[in-house]
């Protein structure tokens, strides 16, 4: 009886192992979660490029994102996310400061924060930058005067909100190299947070030109400021003589360029972004950490700077009028 007990047991015990083994087995692939601002032609190669990179380095890639920029919205759903144990975040954030706690959370619970347009964010592992933000920004600068042909004139920017990182550091690079550089450009008020919703930068658009007759030009750091200032100039008549260089993708881009009413993009591919971040988390979650450091080549990509928990390339995309046919996104 004894025997019969101990085979029972040592069968149980066997069991159980097996069915461990096999759970673990299954879960072995880890999932990722890619989180953008919010849905937008800009943010299709970043889904579509994610998850094809998730099935080149092992992971299961998902994508969720609100139809809008919502801050709060975006807190649900990476909460929801780390409610059903995913491993990694990587997320476009709305507001760096409102995500900290969401951030804490994920890796107090071993889950890996990957941020994308948000340099030093607190609470992440690591940011990727596709651009030298500070470069950037003077990029803007340099093609209007070259574009307007000018080195005076008023000009206006507009970001997506006060608390986006890299809008912000963009539109503080613009205007810090305008004053050094161009004295004779004046910035006529403060940043305008509206480039994240096309009417909002159009109404914009139009009382700026009720008040500042002589404006010369816009710069739009955010996926709807230029479309958004393109139409109040399409309304007005004044298409010829205001300058628009914005972020907008090539595809939403492309009908304002053709007419003038855009006359240049700046921007990156937001789906380089995706497939790097697959790449530095799947690193983490192997536990090779400490091969995020200089002189880390990332496939197809090249080789960042990194700058403590920022890794950064230089790879800025203009657009215009002549190739934006060539974009799909």
């Amino acid at each position: 009886m004894k025997k019969v007990v101990l085979v029972m047991v040592i069968a149980l015990v066997a069991c159980s192992l097996f069915a461990q083994g096999t759970k673990e087995a299954g879960s072995a692939m880890p999932e990722m979660i890619l989180n953008p601002k919010l849905i937008s032609a800009w943010f299709q190669p970043y889904e579509a490029d994610g998850i094809a990179a998730g099935t080149e380095y092992g992971a299961k890639v998902y994508f969720k994102a609100s139809a809008a920029a919502d801050e709060a919205e975006q807190v649900r759903i990476l909460e929801d996310a780390i409610n059903t144990g995913v491993n990694a975040l990587l997320v476009v954030p709305n507001d760096a400061n409102s995500l900290v706690p969401t951030f804490k959370k994920a890796r107090a619970q071993g889950i890996v924060v990957m941020t994308h347009e948000s340099p030093n964010q607190p609470e992440a592992d690591f940011d990727i930058e596709m651009i030298d933000n500070v470069k950037f920004g003077e990029k803007f600068i340099e093609e209007f005067v070259r574009i307007t042909g000018s080195k005076e004139g008023e000009y206006a920017i507009f970001v997506g909100s006060l608390t986006v990182p890299a809008h912000n550091i963009w539109a503080d690079a613009a205007i810090a190299y305008a004053k050094k550089n161009y004295p004779g450009l004046k910035l006529v008020a403060s940043k305008f947070p509206v480039s994240e919703d096309r009417n909002a930068a159009r109404q914009q658009t139009l009382e700026l030109l009720q008040v500042y007759p002589k404006l010369k030009g816009i710069l739009g750091f955010g996926s709807q400021g230029g479309p958004g200032a393109a139409q109040a100039l399409r309304e007005v008549g004044r298409t010829a003589d205001v300058t628009v260089i914005c972020t907008t993708s090539p595809a939403e881009a492309s009908p304002f360029l053709k007419d003038g009413s855009i006359d240049e993009c700046i921007l990156w591919s937001s789906g380089d972004a995706a497939k790097a971040m697959v790449y530095i988390a799947k690193l983490v979650l192997d536990g090779k950490r400490d091969q995020i450091k200089q002189g880390i080549e990332i496939p197809g990509l090249g080789k960042p700077t990194v700058d403590g928990m920022n890794l950064v390339f230089d790879f800025p995309l203009i657009v215009d009028k002549t190739n934006s046919d060539k974009y799909n996104f």
